[in-house]
């Protein structure tokens, strides 16, 4: 496996410009030696957001959240490390350049086919949505999304597509554009078993896009003939079905903005939110909500909405996707299946008859026959995932019995498993209890009996243990020593031949000392690595909030002389520490009880601890 080389790491950190890139997401104005804006994590009218050139640091004194520009572009794009060096590196125009095995590794191939089928994806994207809306082809295609209440506007946004119904056309076409059929059969748009035969044919498109807004995928609807109603493309280099989700580039803005998101089962029903202004609308891929998924939106989302159809199948999934939403911490709700019976703004059907509206169950229908204000006025019907579960249990078992009730409370225990504290645990199963007038005691006796073996509540935290992040930092010379040379890093190498890591006393500078030490060791560069490698959250806020304060921007000669100061106070103190501590021997020696014949040990032992102290103290002198 092959990483992006500490060259061109190096090289993005070097030339990277820290506020011209916060400045693409936040407006920003100079203040003495620093920048300030609004916080683009939490919202607030007075800035408290702070970007410091020099250091290539941004910390918000009103969340706290802080860190390397890198981290900001990974935070702000929820993108890893490697994505954000990428993605930064081809802003400036900086190769590429990977090594495997610390060998650099500079195969043209290999760094351009991501960029190859993205471009790809864009061409056929185009080429479908120009089927969809100018071939004759795809007239029918057209006529039945506009039939779904589906505007223009829409179309376009999203990009619907058409796939022609000759399955060999889009080989054709795209051998001509210059493609090889080596680069086509890797791509995911042809059969397996039959390479120019294209994956869709006579099927409405789709288009699937990463966070970037890039087509990596397409989905596909069948119109006429038979076959699945539905299919996606295959898992590829730029796709992985499990971690994307449709229009989650659409709907990011509004997510990043509410922190909260509409997760529906499929495209027609995202594009219908969409078309009704709930623009914070995405859904899974043919499949079931999954961990990845949700771990991706908990990165800006705080609570998912689950907009399901209100059949079974459709309510079978929504009780896994809550599951799935608070084992990924995040909080969940169920908007309510739609009401049965006959809308004011419905359509009359042939011979003027009302239309049935119980099935009325997607978003897609509701905006069809009741219009975007009912479908809006229906989003805000929501209850608590919990509830929904009870209400769920309640329509699965006849909880009139002692059996039923049983098994009504067993379909409960998975969410309890998911609650983080024992708080949240006891509070869920006394609430189980009420909700079906059972004895607290009984449910929770059952809860642990089904668990038996397992832990039924997460290990408590050591308060005793140490950990930082229950402790507040406290500034001290030690401390202030270590956060200078972290915040001017290419001071540390010097630092570390002056000072050992067992002369310092204060947990918080040994936890910077550890992480400055491991980016040495492992030639990491750039204050994200530093940041990343502090266990400790509060200490990791800390140290950015400091290194944006302008506290230890000095001048270079400052600099020094502030460093030179500070190991000198350290090793003082250790010094002096050591002092007390002969001091303290001499005296037990000197006072204490020995057995016969362990005078000549005193004696010697004495002799060596006065030869120190001399030591010590010349060396104090010095």
């Amino acid at each position: 496996m092959s990483l992006i080389a500490k060259a061109t790491i190096q090289e993005v950190n070097d030339k990277l410009d820290a506020v011209a890139v916060v400045e693409e997401y936040v407006r920003l104005e100079k203040k003495g030696g620093r920048y300030w804006g609004c916080c683009p994590f939490h919202n607030e009218k007075t800035p408290s957001f702070t970007v410091d050139p020099d250091k290539k640091m941004y910390h918000c004194f009103g969340c706290g959240q802080g860190g390397g520009i890198i981290n900001f572009i990974m935070e702000m794009d929820k993108l890893s490390f490697p994505e954000a060096i990428e993605t930064l590196a081809k802003k400036m125009g900086i190769e590429i350049i990977r090594e495997s095995g610390g060998v650099e590794v500079r195969d043209p191939e290999q760094n351009t086919r991501k960029e190859e089928l993205a471009e790809l994806y864009r061409r056929v994207t185009v080429t479908f949505h120009h089927f969809l809306m100018e071939n004759p082809q795809g007239s029918a295609a057209k006529r039945y999304i506009i039939s779904r209440g589906i505007t223009q506007e829409m179309i376009d946004k999203f990009r619907l597509g058409f796939a022609p119904a000759d399955r060999l056309w889009l080989f054709n076409f795209l051998s001509q554009k210059g493609y090889s059929p080596q680069f086509l059969a890797g791509s995911g748009l042809f059969s397996d078993k039959y390479p120019r035969s294209s994956f869709f044919s006579n099927r409405l498109m789709f288009p699937i896009s990463d966070r970037q807004g890039k087509t990596v995928a397409f989905g596909g609807r069948i119109l006429e003939e038979e076959g699945p109603k539905y299919i996606n493309s295959r898992e590829s280099d730029i796709y992985k079905k499990g971690q994307t989700l449709f229009a989650v580039d659409l709907a990011l803005p509004e997510i990043r903005r509410t922190k909260e998101v509409y997760l529906a089962e499929g495209y027609m029903d995202v594009i219908a939110l969409h078309q009704a202004g709930i623009t914070n609308a995405v859904a899974p891929l043919g499949t079931a909500f999954t961990d990845d998924q949700a771990k991706l939106l908990r990165r800006w989302a705080e609570k998912i909405n689950l907009v399901f159809d209100s059949d079974n199948a459709g309510q079978t999934a929504a009780v896994k996707a809550v599951i799935t939403c608070r084992r990924n911490g995040l909080v969940g709700g169920v908007v309510v299946p739609a009401e049965r019976g006959t809308g004011e703004n419905a359509p009359e059907m042939a011979g003027g008859a009302g239309p049935d509206l119980s099935n009325l169950k997607d978003p897609a229908d509701i905006l069809l026959y009741l219009g975007p204000e009912a479908l809006q006025k229906r989003m805000k019907c929501i209850i608590l995932d919990f509830e929904y579960l009870v209400s769920r249990s309640r329509f699965l078992y006849d909880v009139s019995g002692s059996e039923g009730k049983a098994k009504a409370v067993a379909f409960l225990f998975p969410y309890i498993e998911t609650l983080d504290s024992d708080v949240s645990r006891d509070t869920c199963i006394a609430s189980v209890a009420d909700a079906f007038g059972i004895d607290r005691a009984a449910v929770l006796n059952d809860y642990v009996r089904r668990h038996r073996g397992e832990k039924s509540y997460p290990e408590r935290g050591n308060s005793q243990g140490g950990d930082l992040t229950e402790r507040p930092i406290r500034m001290n010379d030690e401390l202030r020593l270590l956060t200078a040379v972290l915040v001017n890093y290419h001071l540390y190498p010097t630092f570390r031949n002056a000072v050992s890591m067992k002369e310092i006393e204060d947990q918080a500078a040994k936890e910077l000392f550890i992480a400055m030490e491991e980016c040495y060791i492992h030639e990491e560069i750039g204050i994200d690595d530093l940041l990343s490698r502090i266990p400790s959250e509060a200490l990791r806020k800390y140290a950015a909030e400091r290194g944006t304060t302008g506290e230890f921007s000095f001048s270079p000669g400052q600099l020094e002389q502030f460093i030179k100061d500070g190991i000198r106070k350290v090793k003082q103190k250790k010094l002096q520490q050591r002092l007390s501590e002969i001091t303290a021997e001499q005296y037990n020696l000197e006072h204490g009880h020995f057995a016969k014949g362990d005078g000549f040990r005193k004696d010697s032992r004495l002799e060596e601890l006065s030869v120190e102290m001399m030591h010590i103290n010349a060396e104090l002198h010095r």
